[in-house]
C-alpha cells in the first residue's frame, strides 16, 4: 500500500496540465451523464481533447483515435439529447434490444481482431490487443449512452476495470486512479438510470 501511494504521489508531481484538467473534466462529464444532463457532452468533448494529448505521449495510439471518435459521438449525442417532444424524436432511457447486442458484439470483435493485429505489426503500440479491446467496448458503450440505453453503464463498469490495469501498467497513475472513480460513477449511473426507467414504465395515477 505504501508503494502504491508513493507511485501515485510521484505521478501526481509529474502530471502536466493536460493530465490534471483531463481528469477533472473526465470525472465531471461522467457525473453529468449519470444525472442525465445534456451538459455532459460539451464537457466530454473538452475532456477527450485533453486525453488525446496524454495518450499520444504514452503511445496508446488506439486511445488517441478513440478520443476523436468520442468527440464525434459527443456532438451527435449533444444534438440528440437536445431534441424535445415526440415529433422531434426525443430519446428516453430504455433497454438495449437483442438484435443490437448481436450487431454491436460482432463489430467490437472484428474491430479488436483487426486493429490489434495492425497495431501489433505496424506500430510500437504498448498493448495492441488489450488497448483495442477496451477501445471497441468503449465505442459501443458511448454509442449506447448517446441513445440512452441503460446497459451502457454495465459496459463502462467492465471497461473501467480494464483501463485501471492498462493505465497503471503504462505509468499513467493519475488516469488509473481516475478510472477507479469512474467505476463508482458508472455504478451510480446504472442505479440512477434504472430509477428513471422504472419511473417511465410506471403509469401515473390519474384522478377519477
Amino acid at each position: 500500500m505504501a508503494s502504491f501511494w508513493l507511485d501515485f504521489w510521484t505521478a501526481l508531481q509529474q502530471s502536466t496540465a493536460y493530465d490534471i484538467w483531463g481528469v477533472v473534466t473526465g470525472l465531471l462529464c461522467v457525473w453529468l451523464a449519470a444525472r442525465e444532463s445534456v451538459w455532459n457532452f460539451p464537457v466530454a468533448i473538452v475532456a477527450c481533447a485533453l486525453a488525446a494529448v496524454v495518450y499520444f505521449r504514452a503511445r496508446l495510439y488506439s486511445d488517441v483515435g478513440l478520443q476523436i471518435v468520442f468527440i464525434a459521438l459527443g456532438l451527435y449525442g449533444w444534438w440528440l439529447w437536445l431534441r424535445k417532444g415526440p415529433e422531434q424524436g426525443e430519446v428516453h432511457v430504455s433497454r438495449t434490444p437483442g438484435r443490437w447486442w448481436l450487431l454491436l458484439s460482432a463489430l467490437a470483435l472484428a474491430f479488436t481482431a483487426t486493429a490489434g493485429y495492425l497495431f501489433e505489426r505496424y506500430t510500437d503500440a504498448a498493448a495492441p490487443y488489450w488497448d483495442n479491446a477496451a477501445t471497441a467496448v468503449s465505442l459501443v458503450a458511448q454509442f449506447l449512452l448517446t441513445r440512452k440505453k441503460l446497459e451502457n453503464w454495465l459496459l463502462w463498469i467492465g471497461v473501467d476495470v480494464l483501463y485501471v490495469v492498462l493505465y497503471w501498467h503504462r505509468g499513467l497513475a493519475l488516469f488509473s486512479v481516475q478510472y477507479v472513480v469512474f467505476l463508482g460513477l458508472a455504478g451510480y449511473g446504472y442505479w440512477q438510470w434504472r430509477r428513471l426507467l422504472r419511473a417511465q414504465d410506471t403509469p401515473s395515477l390519474q384522478p377519477a
